[in-house]
């Protein structure tokens, strides 16, 4: 890994942007590079929970322009090839994604962290829809996440008018989870993630299922889907675990089985 750094530890694989002279922008080699990271995490079973986060004074100013301009550069194929697959293999993964984003997150990058499962934010930072200041469109999920995190008017006036939002009023309008002074930012979401790797990961893994298809079904569907993961939860070694540590009185000692 050249552009990005990976490590597990405690059953937490962490994924750092590390382009810090660029804030992080991304081109295709550090897209691929976050991508292998994330197929990693998917498949590596002592991953049981992955944190995100950027190296320097910012999390990821979104796409490298410089890149994005080169010859023979295609902007189709930039959005396809290198953010479309990252931002499905957040959603996809069977595992909790926590984004810790330490500084501005501009386009692309605003977007990748808003897909993550759960986001926290320095004080300082920053989340910017950057897009229209260069007559382009949202990409990376961005109208698709935004508008259901914020409501169509917010969503809306942030990508066609590029305001920079910070993170407290990130957290007031519900598009992230919480806030932290910068100092304490990293220990905040690393207690996180070594907290959610030992969790029941088979039943987060579900329930991340079953949010994402909350964004399409009715409630017809949503409460037989409800009822299909419930009987496969119960199924589980960390559900017979967590029954059986609630009778006994002890805190459970879950596999993420």
């Amino acid at each position: 890994m050249e552009h990005i750094t990976f490590s597990i530890h405690n059953g937490i694989g962490k994924i750092t942007l590390n382009r810090p002279d660029v804030l992080n922008s991304f081109h295709m080699t550090m897209a691929k590079e976050m991508q292998s990271a994330l197929d990693t995490c998917a498949k590596d079973k002592t991953v049981r929970a992955v944190l995100i986060t950027g190296a320097g004074r910012a999390f990821c100013a979104g796409q490298d322009l410089a890149a994005a301009i080169a010859p023979g550069a295609d902007i189709k194929v930039i959005v396809q090839e290198q953010y479309n697959p990252i931002i499905f293999k957040i959603r996809q993964i069977e595992k909790p994604v926590i984004c810790a984003v330490n500084g501005v997150a501009a386009g692309a990058g605003a977007n990748i962290a808003i897909a993550c499962d759960i986001v926290l934010a320095a004080s300082s930072a920053s989340f910017i829809q950057a897009f229209s200041k260069i007559g382009l469109v949202p990409d990376s999920g961005g109208t698709y996440f935004l508008p259901r995190l914020l409501g169509l008017q917010r969503a809306t006036a942030l990508m066609m008018l590029g305001d920079k939002l910070s993170a407290q009023q990130a957290l007031e309008y519900g598009m992230i989870y919480k806030v932290y002074p910068d100092e304490t930012l990293m220990s905040e979401a690393e207690k996180l993630a070594e907290q959610m790797a030992q969790m029941a990961t088979r039943g987060l893994a579900l329930t991340k299922k079953l949010l994402n298809e909350s964004l399409e079904n009715n409630l017809a569907q949503q409460l037989s889907m409800e009822g299909d993961l419930q009987a496969m939860a119960a199924k589980t070694y960390d559900n017979a675990e967590g029954v059986k540590a609630f009778l006994e009185k002890r805190k459970p000692v879950f596999k993420g089985e």
